[in-house]
């Protein structure tokens, strides 16, 4: 930080102080300061988000939750979602230090989301999309059957409507307390995307940090082009398993986008801010949106926020 940047921050904490009575509890002070988890810069969490969350500093891409990535790559007013009230059963009943209903309850009270992916119809551009975000901070991006439910409609919604396709995952994988029916959620999804792709559709799949287990196995591999976020953890299984696996140490980059991009397993690595443009370019060359299978036009479209047919 250079002599000019040390007494901009220095003024904003001071008029800070000055236009609150009392001083900041560590819950206040921790809501408006963030440190960078990469070059450890305190960074006020406002600036922060006007900048995509993403760091100025060094460029380091926090997490987004489903709901700000859909606020980022769709246009204003034009996210229509489907499937909104799905939520999980407990099938199997499961109980571990405690309830895994009561274990559900929490990951939606912290994450305001009632699942771990949002799914529905939006523009990019004005330009019509089938769009789908995984989100971390509930239960750990897990996929349970609710999650591989919502992937698989929102695959088939973009078949019938012939647009795009795009999810962004962020996944600890599968959801252990679902079983094999959370497995199942792998060959579910990955039928869906097949039909999907018979009918000639595009799907763009876009791998946050972290994208693993699972998910990594199934729907976020399976793109037309696969674009990952710079500096995001993709994998399978993690760095320590697979080390105490092979008995060797890994490169320090390894399982990063970076590496992914290097050794040909992701196609492009594209910063938050240039998201949107690249996805919207993307999008023109193919544009299933504007004619059907034989030039004519598409049954879908949208206008104001919503899909007409």
């Amino acid at each position: 930080m250079d002599l000019k940047e040390w007494f901009a921050s220095r003024q904003k904490r001071k008029e800070l102080q000055e236009n609150i009575k009392q001083p900041l509890t560590t819950e206040e002070y921790c809501a408006l300061w963030t440190q960078c988890f990469q070059c450890r810069e305190l960074l006020y969490t406002k600036d922060l988000r006007a900048n995509l969350q993403v760091c100025p500093k060094c460029q380091y891409h926090f997490r987004v939750g489903a709901l700000d990535r859909i606020d980022q790559m769709a246009d204003a007013g034009s996210f229509v979602e489907l499937d909104a009230v799905m939520t999980s059963t407990d099938p199997l009943k499961f109980f571990d230090t405690e309830a895994y209903a009561k274990r559900q309850q929490e990951a939606c009270r912290k994450s305001g989301l009632k699942e771990a992916v949002v799914t529905g119809i939006a523009a990019i551009n004005g330009q019509p999309v089938a769009l789908g975000a995984m989100d971390f901070g509930h239960f750990g991006g897990s996929m349970g059957s609710v999650v591989g439910e919502k992937v698989t409609r929102l695959a088939e919604e973009a078949t019938s409507n012939r647009i795009p396709l795009i999810v962004v995952s962020s996944s600890g994988g599968a959801r252990m307390q679902e079983g094999i029916l959370s497995l199942m959620q792998m060959a579910k999804t990955s039928s869906a995307l097949k039909t999907y792709h018979e009918a000639g559709g595009l799907y763009i799949s876009i791998l946050a940090e972290p994208t693993f287990g699972g998910v990594t196995a199934s729907f976020a591999m399976l793109g037309d082009l696969v674009i990952a976020e710079p500096g995001a953890r993709i994998g399978f299984a993690g760095r320590r398993v697979i080390e105490q696996t092979i008995r060797q140490k890994l490169p320090a980059d390894f399982q990063t986008a970076e590496y992914l991009l290097k050794h040909g397993q992701v196609d492009m690595v594209v910063e938050r801010a240039n998201l949107k443009d690249r996805l919207s370019r993307i999008i023109s060359y193919h544009d299933l949106s504007r004619t059907g299978p034989a030039g004519e036009p598409a049954n879908g479209t949208v206008k104001s926020g919503q899909l007409t047919k």
